[in-house]
């Protein structure tokens, strides 16, 4: 009887045994779940592109000087906050007031000579009154001469009637002989003396007009003399080197005594950037991505120097303009935002998130519950009615973009275009481009069938074609018609247009414990989960992610209870 507790032991040790032996699976509980699930559940949707850039002020101004000199004195050094005009540094100006005295000098002399001139042209004024007076004398004393010639002519001719009837004496008839002979010459000198006097005036009047002309010149020298001295007045200003704009000196290139040589360009001195209480981000995006980001999207990023924190901006613009970097088409696109308190420094790496699409309160699937499939089953191909519009995620089926087919993919990329011809009123030569851009673009469509490339490339090739259409587009479209194109193409990204979303499929577990697939329709997808626009499947509903018996567990034979 006091043998029991030995037997009762000996039995532990052979259960021990037979457990270790025939493993842990042999006593395990049959209905242990098999599958790994999560909850379709309901939430917001945040599609985004990301990209990194560099944080820059919104302008930054060169200032330079425009005069060569010794640096005299530096009054502005690195970070210091500048007013509009405001004096940065100051050259030496001796040789610049030399230069000026010298110019000064110069227009002095200009505008003596050109009262030299004046005090002439009055001066002859005066000689042409003296001639003028002169010849008016002369006139007068013509004309006296005359009146005195005509009565010695009468009493000649009386004379000469009375000694012909011997009533007068030879010698009175040979003294007014006389007088009239001396009055006839005292006429023709006082004809001279006014032809004397007419000419002397013509000749004062023609000085006259020499020294006019004369003062012209003068006043053309007295106006280029002043360009030079307000030329010099000018460079003497330049010496002192101000700042034209309210902003922060971000660079300072020169140092006190260094001589600067501005003969043939202006070298930099100062970079100051203008009000660093706003700035922008260059974002480098890739062709791929361009097509969904618009101006006035939501933009959230980061920067190393604070690796907790999250800014905010929004998309200003996107060039147009693109540049290859290692055979990778880059857009660049401004991101504007508030830097109130001055941290984010020009520069500075960002990362960022631009928000595309945003689908508030909807129903979601994780995307790791749309690649899951049961072990054996193939992937989904869509079929040919499956296919997306020229603008929705990227699907790969026949009849994409209207190859040879007019199938769906031929069928969503008229609508798109019909949508396009009736909401943004297109004129006669804009359908006609439209309809080209639309006409070339089918058979790179149809050109993805060729099987020599693989999905990864195909999918590529859509996105390529599909931003390149929709550039194309935008040049055709006016200011005021590419916010309503840009509403467009959301209204048919992420599979909303016609098509009612893109084709997926997930798994439940049956009533018999299997996987069971179940149809939807996918809209907008942020990574991890995506919008389920259509189908059976509703929030609370357990979707398969993983898991299920191995198949080793299925295929193997059950061990048996073996001591050795």
């Amino acid at each position: 009887m006091r043998r029991w507790p030995l037997y009762l032991l000996i039995l532990a040790a052979l259960g021990g045994g037979a457990w270790w032996f025939a493993g842990p699976g042999t006593f395990a509980v049959a209905d242990q779940p098999a599958w790994r699930t999560v909850k379709v559940d309901r939430g917001d949707v945040v599609a985004s592109v990301n990209a990194t850039g560099t944080i820059n002020p919104i302008s930054t101004v060169v200032v330079g000087s425009q005069v060569s000199g010794q640096v005299l004195e530096i009054l502005a050094d690195f970070n210091t906050q500048v007013e509009a005009g405001q004096i940065l540094a100051r050259l030496d100006p001796t040789q610049v007031k030399a230069r000026l005295d010298g110019a000064r000098a110069d227009l002095a002399n200009a505008r003596a000579g050109r009262q030299v001139q004046e005090a002439q042209i009055e001066q002859s004024r005066a000689d042409i009154a003296r001639a003028e007076a002169a010849r008016l004398d002369a006139v007068a004393k013509l004309a006296q001469v005359q009146a005195q010639l005509a009565d010695a002519e009468r009493i000649l001719a009386r004379q000469n009637d009375l000694g012909t009837r011997g009533f007068a004496a030879q010698a009175a008839i040979d003294t007014a002989r006389a007088t009239a002979e001396a009055q006839r010459a005292a006429r023709d000198s006082a004809r001279a003396q006014i032809a004397s006097a007419e000419a002397s005036k013509q000749s004062i009047e023609a000085g006259l007009r020499v020294a006019q002309a004369t003062l012209g010149t003068s006043d053309a020298q007295i106006m280029q003399r002043e360009a030079v001295v307000r030329q010099i007045e000018v460079d003497l200003a330049n010496t002192e080197i101000k700042s034209p704009v309210v902003g922060t000196v971000v660079q300072r290139q020169v140092e006190l005594g260094q001589t600067v040589a501005a003969s043939l360009q202006a070298p930099t001195l100062f970079l100051v950037a203008q009000d660093l209480s706003s700035m922008e981000i260059y974002a480098n995006v890739d062709e791929a991505d361009v097509g969904r980001v618009r101006t006035g999207q939501p933009v959230t990023f980061s920067v190393n120097a604070y690796p907790n924190r999250e800014f905010r901006g929004e998309v200003k613009l996107v060039r147009l303009g693109s540049q290859t970097i290692q055979n990778v088409v880059i857009y660049t696109a401004v991101i504007s935002f508030q830097n109130q308190r001055r941290e984010l420094l020009p520069g500075m790496t960002a990362t960022l998130r631009i928000i595309s699409d945003r689908r508030d309160n909807v129903v979601r699937v994780p995307n790791s519950a749309l690649r899951w499939r049961p072990a054996g089953t193939a992937a989904e191909t869509p079929q040919p009615q499956q296919s997306a519009n020229p603008f929705g995620p990227p699907q790969i089926g026949r009849g994409w973009g209207g190859g040879g087919q007019q199938q769906g993919g031929g069928r969503q990329m008229n609508e798109f275009v019909e949508s396009l011809k009736t909401e943004l009123g297109l004129d006669a030569n804009q359908r006609e481009q439209i309809d080209a851009i639309v006409t070339a673009a089918r058979p790179q469509f149809a050109g993805l069938m060729d099987p020599s490339l693989d999905r990864n490339q195909r999918l590529e090739r859509v996105r390529q074609i599909r931003a390149d259409m929709a550039r194309r587009i935008e040049t055709v479209l006016t200011e005021t018609q590419r916010p309503t194109f840009a509403d467009i193409r959301a209204r048919y990204e992420g599979g909303r247009g016609g098509a009612g979303g893109q084709p997926g499929r997930v798994f439940v577990v049956g009533e018999d414990g299997k996987p069971q697939a179940v149809a939807i329709r996918l809209g907008a997808t942020d990574g991890s989960t995506t919008e389920v626009v259509s189908g059976a499947i509703e929030p609370g509903r357990e979707v398969i992610i993983g898991g299920g018996p191995p198949a080793t567990a299925q295929s193997a034979p059950q061990r048996g209870f073996r001591m050795f």
